[in-house]
């Protein structure tokens, strides 16, 4: 391969994945995908029936419109973490009480199912933090913030654990004619 042979451009599917990969790191993700799985075994199990052979098992109950309400709500969140990741605390707090809540309203919460995985959900959403943009690597820079042999106004030090240096002085001979130390700028002894 030769210098001015064109590079290939990557695939779409490899495009679309490398853009999906982008977005899926920029927001809680995995939060929004077990809220909102968790919200459909919750809304979906009281309104279903299950056929055994020729026998119907019907699991409707007086509470389906708020197992109906909770599983939607889920869901709502879970696009919620998806596509508003600055609001994930709240929809996280929201999901877990709404996950609790779904134990006594909506068939012991789907069935265990969508209450694990609605309670995964808000704690994977309240653990969620967004990540820092990647530091550049020690001489892997452009050269525009090289030093110009001139400091910068405010060239100093922050670092708090870091005692300043002050330009030492010799102390005083003592009375007994010896200097045990030097004496810093500021007045304090050192050594």
């Amino acid at each position: 391969m030769s210098a001015e042979t064109p590079v290939q451009s990557a695939g779409t599917f490899t495009r679309l994945r490398l853009r999906f990969r982008d977005w899926r790191g920029t927001r809680p993700f995995w939060a929004g995908l077990f809220t909102l799985l968790g919200g459909i075994p919750i809304a979906y199990f009281p309104y279903a029936t299950l056929k055994l052979g020729h026998m119907s098992l019907a699991m409707a109950t007086t509470a389906g419109a708020g197992s109906l309400i909770i599983g939607v709500l889920l869901v709502t969140l879970g696009l919620t973490m998806w596509f508003q990741s600055a609001t994930r605390v709240f929809a996280g707090v929201a999901t877990i009480l709404l996950a609790l809540v779904s134990l006594v309203i909506s068939n012991i919460g789907g069935f265990l199912i969508g209450f694990l995985l609605a309670l995964v959900g808000g704690a994977l959403a309240l653990s969620w933090a967004p990540g820092e943009p990647p530091v550049e690597a020690a001489g892997e820079h452009d050269g525009a913030d090289a030093p110009t042999g001139e400091a910068a106004p405010d060239d100093t030090l922050h670092d708090p654990a870091v005692a300043p240096r002050f330009p030492a002085v010799p102390l005083e001979k003592g009375e007994d004619g010896e200097a045990d130390g030097v004496r810093a700028a500021g007045g304090h002894r050192v050594g």
